[in-house]
């Protein structure tokens, strides 16, 4: 993981950082090692409490806020868990989401379809909306959300994900217009493949080639911070030029 980033006293909002070795788990503690104060949010109640205690005992100013994201009053909630304890919100990360499976649309069922629609662009657009007025008000703020190469690229027996992913991207490009006169950036990075344990035992036997999770927290913290102070509605992607 890169050094260089300061983000002591921001407050960062962080969803999808239930469980240990994934994508937010690293971004948060990233985050929380470089001195930013924590809101971690997940579905998961006790692996999020015990991801809080986890960055407790590191020295990390950590608040859980379980609750399902695809409903508006938890996204809501969430937000008002960062102002309450920190007083601010000063970026707001989106992980939370995924791949539910794969498989041919025409052996699939619609709940899937509506699934991924919730769970990684409807979360996305709750978290961001219950956000954004607090980083208006403030006339500053980073909203860093994951999308995909997927988004990009047809993939077979993908269609539904690679669809969700392509509306973070289109919701990324959008909010970046209505908010730049506001002082709030809208980002997203466009992971590959990345080495978790659970896309390493999901793809076994295939070749494929691996991004590394810090490189993604990297490149997730790099948006969020004064560095890319001049970049707003930008889809990075971090994939060793994979498409």
């Amino acid at each position: 993981m890169a050094t260089g980033f300061d983000f002591g006293g921001r407050v960062v909002i962080v969803t999808g950082v239930g469980r240990v070795g994934q994508i937010g788990h690293a971004v948060a503690e990233g985050f929380g090692r470089a001195g930013a104060k924590l809101v971690i949010s997940d579905v998961n109640a006790v692996g999020v409490a015990a991801r809080a205690q986890e960055f407790r005992a590191l020295g990390i100013e950590a608040v859980p806020a379980a609750g399902d994201l695809t409903e508006p009053d938890v996204a809501q909630w969430i937000v008002e868990q960062a102002t309450e304890n920190f007083g601010t919100i000063d970026a707001l990360i989106n992980v939370a989401g995924g791949l539910t499976g794969v498989g041919p649309v025409a052996e699939r069922s619609h709940e899937v379809f509506e699934r991924e629609m919730a769970i990684n662009v409807k979360t996305m657009y709750l978290a961001s909306r219950a956000a954004v007025p607090v980083m208006m008000k403030q006339h500053k703020g980073a909203i860093v959300s994951f999308a995909s190469i997927a988004a990009f690229s047809a993939k077979p027996d993908m269609a539904a994900y690679s669809a969700a992913k392509a509306g973070v991207a289109a919701l990324t490009h959008s909010l970046a217009l209505e908010l730049r006169d506001h002082g709030v950036r809208v980002n997203a990075v466009a992971p590959g493949s990345v080495r978790t344990a659970d896309n390493r035992a999901s793809m076994a036997g295939q070749q494929v080639r691996w991004v590394e999770i810090s490189w993604v927290v990297d490149a997730v913290m790099f948006l969020a911070s004064e560095f890319a102070a001049g970049i707003t509605g930008h889809v990075l992607p971090v994939s060793l030029g994979e498409s």
